[in-house]
C-alpha cells in the first residue's frame, strides 16, 4: 500500500515539475480589437482638421458687428 502511494506521490511531483519547467507553449500574438471610427484618436484628429480647413470665418475682419 505504502509503494503505491508513493508512486502516486512521484507521479503527481512528476506532472508538477513538467508543468512547471517542460516545453512551453508558444501563444498566439496578441490581436487588437477593432476600434470604432468615434473611438480612434488618429480618425477624430483628421477629422477636426478637416473642420478646421473647410470652416469658412463668418466675418471678414474677425470682429463683431
Amino acid at each position: 500500500m505504502i509503494y503505491a502511494l508513493a508512486a502516486i506521490g512521484a507521479l503527481t511531483i512528476a506532472v508538477l515539475m513538467w508543468k512547471a519547467f517542460g516545453p512551453q507553449i508558444a501563444s498566439p500574438p496578441a490581436r487588437r480589437a477593432p476600434v470604432a471610427p468615434d473611438d480612434d484618436p488618429e480618425f477624430l484628429r483628421k477629422i477636426a482638421e478637416e473642420q478646421r480647413k473647410n470652416k469658412r470665418p463668418t466675418d471678414e475682419d474677425g470682429g463683431l458687428k
